[in-house]
């Protein structure tokens, strides 16, 4: 029986991730999840493809979503008061125009001098009606696109069997920033497959396969960009028709619920993989 062994929630978008044993599903993911944003001066989202110091920076928001806690490698720790009153600003995700809550100068000033650049951090209002794309809408918070990505261990497992066969040390499962990992699954990839699946009390819908960027090149344990690996080697045998290379998938929420490592996951809905 698959079963989910890892929960991860990523409270600023681009930054470490929270892992947790038990989380509530929300309509736009997991609780929390990129909920938070950095941004530069004009309001373009800022993400580890050209910002991996954000890899360092380790957020911690309270279960209220009422204070956020950040910290990274030889910075004094900053705790912010959450603020989701102050006059709402346009951001940029991807060339998609979003609204955000800016956080204030004190959190401007802790990332800008964290990442050597001018940031500001903003939320994301609780009016917030985005609509993700894919076989199965959905909405999200600032997650690139559906609310939820989900790999499992057989599909890593392949990826570093034939890394190894290049003489390439293998790749933990953070360098891919999944929000549930899967166990159980004999084969690699059946997450591709798997359109209906019910964890829990929740229900998930799948959306589309998740196309890889330059992120999966960054250590995310040092923030240093480590390519050309794992892209080089998912050219080999994950390339996508409409370009990139396609790792894990991405679903939207059917039935909101909480989720726990251990819970069963029982595909109701089998399809063709899209690869």
């Amino acid at each position: 029986m698959a079963s989910v062994v890892e929960l991860t929630y990523y409270p600023v978008k681009g930054c470490a991730g929270t892992s947790a044993r038990e989380a509530l599903l929300t309509p736009a993911g997991l609780a929390h999840d990129r909920s938070f944003m950095v941004v530069g001066e004009e309001g373009a989202g800022r993400t580890q493809r050209r910002d991996p110091g954000l890899a360092l920076v380790r957020p911690a928001v309270s279960a209220d979503g009422g204070r956020l806690t950040l910290h990274a490698p030889g910075f004094e720790t900053l705790d912010l008061r959450v603020d989701t009153a102050a006059a709402r600003r346009k951001v940029d995700l991807f060339g998609t125009v979003h609204q955000g809550i800016d956080q204030g100068d004190t959190a401007a000033d802790w990332f800008t001098e964290v990442l050597g650049v001018p940031s500001r951090l903003v939320r994301v209002p609780p009016e917030h009606d985005r609509v993700t794309d894919g076989r199965t809408p959905g909405t999200s918070a600032y997650a690139d696109s559906c609310a939820l990505h989900v790999l499992s261990r057989a599909t890593l497992g392949l990826l570093n069997r034939k890394l190894a066969e290049r003489g390439v040390p293998p790749l933990p499962m953070n360098r891919f920033r999944p929000n549930i990992v899967v166990d159980g699954w004999a084969e690699p990839h059946t997450e591709d497959r798997a359109h209906r699946i019910r964890i829990g009390d929740t229900e998930l819908g799948y959306a589309k396969l998740a196309i890889r960027c330059a992120v999966t090149m960054v250590e995310q344990g040092t923030g240093a960009k480590a390519g050309p690996e794992p892209l080089r080697t998912l050219a080999d045998y994950r390339r996508a028709a409409e370009g990139g290379v396609a790792y894990g998938t991405k679903y939207a929420v059917l039935r909101t619920g909480t989720l726990s490592v251990g819970d069963a996951v029982d595909v109701t809905s089998w399809g063709e993989s899209e690869l």
